[in-house]
């Protein structure tokens, strides 16, 4: 058994292969953690904050890079388990680790997952984050003059963290990651772009200016999530043709895909239980990209317009439309009520709790299917998806034909049912 194992990555020197010049747009936290390089053999603990996706673990990496020395990197909510004492273990049997390997770093990523005010859980003080987050308190009390060991960690919330962890001799300095400028947007560009041939006309600047707000995770995944709605339509049987794709925002939109019906479609109106599906599957198809080359626990709120759409075309699908084989051939739920009020709130249920839960299991049912087909889609296309998204990065908006030029025959073949 090894619960009180911790489960922290370890990278000697070589493998890190990440250095300050690999950081664009922090140049200001960037200054500060050069004094932790340069005075390694002088151990400090300094907490990383502000927003997510700014850059706080790449600089990490790059403090590790530029000091050459061994990085050890976990998560906070790896340390707390079900079981009682597994947390303070896990973090007990890191810092011995650490010693064991100085000079070192010890990353702790989202602290603020055990490291919140201690007096507000269930226990009384007593739960388990309370005393894992005593055990780390007691482990950095215990770091002698020459231990040759700096504790980072990374939050995107510094204003909850317990005041104990931020007093002299534990985290006592905070470097804050803040969001780039023009400036820095332009230099994080630059970093994605090495090593590709890029368009003559590409001008970062200009999409710099016309993002702004944006943190380099979001100019990444800006990509990727335009990139993966594109494919995926343009591997859906009977669906319109892809005639353009933009990451420019427009309005609440980071980016937009155009397709271009039929004018047989335009003009009924009608829409087949097929094309619905692949509707949804398109839909989903951002933030599967996300997913697939993010992981799961990287993903952001980009998509959220997309799970509106999906689940209105669901419900539309089952209770009006009569495309579910346990509800049958019936409209059920009709709009009704007061016209001031919102959509939903007006809307009448004139079926049974019993039916309700029928319904909302045919709903889920529908939209689980239309992800694992745009799943299936962009993993089996990934590099498809890899040479849009640098398309994307060189000239804004990729025409159709652009687009399906990256087929090798230019056109879309596989269809996934």
């Amino acid at each position: 058994m090894d619960f009180g194992r911790s489960k922290s990555k370890f990278q000697e020197v070589p493998e890190t292969e990440v250095t300050f010049a690999d950081v664009a747009g922090a140049d200001q936290a960037k200054l500060e953690l050069q004094e932790v390089v340069d005075f390694l053999k002088n151990p400090d603990k300094l907490p990383l904050g502000r927003p997510p996706g700014t850059g706080k673990t790449l600089l990490a990496l790059a403090v590790a890079g530029e000091a050459g020395v061994p990085f050890f990197s976990c998560a906070a909510s790896e340390f707390v388990e079900l079981f009682v004492g597994v947390g303070a273990s896990r973090v007990r049997d890191l810092f011995e680790k650490a010693k064991a390997k100085a000079s070192c770093i010890v990353f702790i990523d989202e602290i603020d997952a055990v490291g919140r005010q201690r007096g507000a859980g269930f226990g009384g003080g007593n739960d388990e984050r309370e005393q894992t987050i005593n055990q780390l308190l007691t482990e950095m009390d215990g770091f002698s003059g020459n231990s040759w060991v700096i504790v980072l960690a990374a939050t995107n919330r510094p204003d909850v963290l317990d005041a104990a962890l931020l007093r002299p001799g534990r985290f006592d300095r905070q470097v804050t990651v803040d969001r780039s400028d023009v400036a820095g947007r332009v230099k994080i560009l630059q970093v994605h772009s090495r090593g590709k041939a890029l368009a003559k006309d590409v001008d970062f600047e200009k999409i710099a200016r016309r993002t702004p707000g944006f943190t380099g995770a979001d100019l990444q995944n800006l990509m990727n999530e335009a990139a993966g709605h594109a494919l995926v339509g343009a591997l859906m049987p009977e669906y319109d043709p892809v005639a353009k794709i933009s990451i420019i925002p427009r309005g609440q939109a980071g980016g937009l895909i155009f397709f271009a019906p039929s004018e047989e479609r335009l003009e009924s109106g009608l829409y087949s239980k097929s094309y619905l599906e692949n509707q949804m599957a398109i839909a989903l198809g951002g933030r599967v990209a996300e997913e697939v080359i993010f992981g799961e626990e990287n993903v952001t709120t980009g998509a959220s317009n997309d799970f509106m759409q999906v689940s209105r075309v669901a419900r539309q699908m089952v209770e009006r439309f009569g495309f579910s084989k346990k509800i049958g051939q019936v409209a059920i739920g009709g709009p009704g009520g007061n016209p001031f009020l919102g959509q939903q709130m007006s809307s009448q249920k004139d079926y049974s709790m019993a039916t309700a839960d029928v319904v909302d299991a045919e709903v889920r049912e529908l939209v689980e299917k239309a992800y694992s087909r745009a799943k299936q889609i962009i993993t089996t296309h990934i590099d498809i998806l890899h040479r849009l998204a640098q398309l994307l990065i060189e000239k804004e908006t990729v025409d159709g034909e652009e687009f399906m030029s990256l087929f090798i025959d230019g056109k879309a073949e596989l269809f996934v049912a």
